[in-house]
């Protein structure tokens, strides 16, 4: 077996924790102080995340949207390959180190994603964005843990609350549409978002895509954009 290689390593911002690169042949893992957050051989549920938030929006001309966490690329990736040329894609990223990595030695794993001009990178919190920002996006893509609740900094924490949707509800535009990835299902997450303005899919997709593999949850959620008193399905 072929041991895993520390390729570089970085502070969170705004945590103790230190996040990880490690190599081991062809595959790459980013981890939190021994913690794996994600794996280069594992990423059809973030593939699914853009897939199913992108087909809501195929009808909307020049979609803007945006997505909190780069991770390895994947998530932009299979957005891009779901958009058109006139679209434009906002990466949120806090780490610069991610960043770096991504346009280092992970550009080529997602196909260069970074390197599509559609792409812009912003290297702040996502919640700063939702928080500035107003009916400025057609879909909100967050895969900045491994769930509804912060795990790389407890300040995420605010993203899965009921102003931390109000927020993303507010940067959306009219039918826009907000999609989580979660590593495991959460009924008190859903039922939070089940609670707001907003129309709630809950799926459940492959970790390995058409490969198999476990589950990982995915919510997507659309702005209710029906009368009030309009009858439900």
């Amino acid at each position: 077996m072929i041991p895993w290689q520390l390729l570089d390593s970085a502070q969170v911002p705004g945590a103790k924790e230190s996040i990880h690169l490690y190599q081991r042949g062809r595959e790459f893992s980013i981890r939190v102080d021994g913690f794996e957050l994600m794996n280069s051989r594992i990423h059809g549920s973030e593939d699914a995340l853009s897939d199913l938030a992108c087909a809501r929006i195929a009808s909307i001309p020049s979609p803007k949207i945006l997505i909190g966490g780069l991770g390895m690329g994947y998530t932009l990736a299979a957005a891009l390959k779901r958009l058109g040329a006139d679209s434009r894609v906002v990466v949120a990223e806090l780490m610069p180190a991610v960043v770096a990595w991504n346009r280092g030695p992970l550009a080529a794993l997602a196909g260069h994603p970074l390197d599509d001009d559609r792409v812009t990178v912003r290297e702040v919190d996502v919640a700063e964005i939702l928080q500035a920002e107003q009916r400025a996006y057609d879909a909100i893509l967050l895969d900045v843990d491994n769930g509804p609740k912060g795990l790389t900094r407890k300040s995420n924490d605010w993203l899965y609350t009921r102003a931390g949707l109000d927020a993303a509800f507010t940067a959306l535009r009219p039918a826009g549409v907000f999609a989580l990835w979660s590593a495991s299902p959460s009924e008190s997450f859903t039922t939070l978002l089940r609670n707001t303005r907003l129309e709630v899919v809950e799926e459940r997709v492959r970790r390995r895509g058409p490969h198999g593999g476990g589950y990982h949850t995915i919510w997507i959620a659309r702005l209710d954009v029906r009368p009030r008193g309009a009858v439900t399905g």
